[in-house]
This record gives C-alpha cells, sequence and structure tokens, in this order.
C-alpha cells in the first residue's frame, strides 16, 4: 500500500496533482485547498490513501494527516465512498468538519456536492460520538492512550484491496481478539494481522 509520497509537484489542476516520487509520476487527488496551496516545482509530503474499485485505481492525497484521518473515518459510513469523503474536505477542513459531526450540524455537510441533506444525517447519524476531535484538531489531549497506527495500516490495506472500511475494521476486531493478539498492534503482528484479516474477509464472502 502506499501511505504517503515525498517528492516533487510536476503540475497541478482543478482535481489532481502529479507528484513525482521515486521517478514514478502519482496522479493524485486531493482535498480543494491542498491543491490551492501546490505549485509546480514544491517539494512536498503528502499522505496517501490507495483506493480499488472494479473500474479504477485511484491514490487520494492530503497535506496533513488530520484530513487523511477524517478521510478514512467518513468511508466507515455505509453508502460513503472515497469521493464523497473527498467532496466533504474540499467543503469543509477536517477540523469544522469533525465539528459539524459532533454538533448535528446536517446543513453544514449537506453544502458538499454529492450528499445532500439525507447523507449528511446519515453521517452524522453513524460517526457522531465516534470521531475523536482532540486527533482531528491536532491537540492532545492528558492521558490520551497511544494511537493504534498498525490496526490503521492493516485496515487502509484492505481498503486498497477493495473492501469497505466497515467490514475492514471489524475484519481486524475480530482476528485479534480471536487469536490473542494485543492492541494497539505492534509492527511486527500487522502482517499477520492483515493475513488472517484477508481470510476472514474472503470466507464471509
Amino acid at each position: 500500500m502506499i501511505g504517503m509520497l515525498a517528492g516533487r509537484v510536476e503540475a497541478v489542476d482543478a482535481s489532481a496533482a502529479l507528484i513525482m516520487a521515486g521517478g514514478i509520476g502519482f496522479e493524485t487527488r486531493m482535498p480543494a485547498a491542498d491543491l490551492s496551496a501546490l505549485h509546480a516545482g514544491q517539494e512536498v509530503n503528502v499522505y496517501t490513501s490507495l483506493n480499488v474499485s472494479q473500474d479504477a485505481i485511484t491514490l487520494f492525497g492530503f497535506l496533513a494527516q488530520a484530513s487523511k484521518r477524517m478521510f478514512m473515518q467518513l468511508q466507515k459510513v455505509s453508502g460513503i465512498g472515497p469521493k464523497v469523503a473527498l467532496s466533504l474536505l474540499s467543503t469543509l477542513p477536517p477540523d469544522k468538519l469533525a465539528r459539524a459531526v459532533a454538533d448535528g450540524d446536517a446543513t453544514a455537510l449537506a453544502k458538499a456536492p454529492g450528499l445532500g441533506k439525507k447523507g449528511a444525517q446519515k453521517i452524522i447519524l453513524e460517526l457522531k460520538g465516534s470521531i475523536d476531535l482532540t486527533q482531528i484538531e491536532g491537540k492532545p489531549a492528558a492521558g490520551a492512550p497511544r494511537a493504534d497506527t498498525g490496526t490503521l495500516q492493516v485496515v487502509e490495506g484492505l481498503i486498497s484491496l477493495g473492501w469497505r472500511a466497515q467490514d475492514a475494521e471489524e475484519a481486524v476486531r475480530s482476528v485479534c481478539a480471536d487469536n490473542d493478539i494485543a492492541t494497539p498492534l505492534a509492527g511486527d503482528d500487522v502482517p499477520r494481522v492483515l493475513k488472517l484479516a484477508l481470510a476472514a474477509l474472503d470466507r464471509g464472502r
């Protein structure tokens, strides 16, 4: 999976940036605010999420980890795919988007093209109370538990193989519990959990 690109911006258009990294040009779809901050020749670090669908392989990118975290959170909602998640992040920055969910502000969310009022209400219903505002807003909470980056890596890997975020997270939770694998996941456990979760998802088809 591709988790981050470090390279040079070759070109920017209304929907994507072309980023050269390791001699390869990656077309990376990004929120509008991130694209407006880029220009050709700029050296950048872009946090990425790879989406594999039946008809396309698309790389999504973000200049801030908070945006990527929110992008992944939004896809936990049934019926919300990466295009709508990106549209939301192009309409509202991650901190304001998280605050709108926390406050139940469907009107603010519904401003995103392709979503609508019903979709906004669904996001609030499924995500309200589950978004960690301290992570999204970049403010560490006192005594907050260590972020489970290992689980995030496994879930992103499963999403990149075409599984829904909600199914991927449930599979990871299940195999960790069934095999007494401690969380947050240690780096050495990531390949094993990914393999177990893939097997579990395949059995459930």
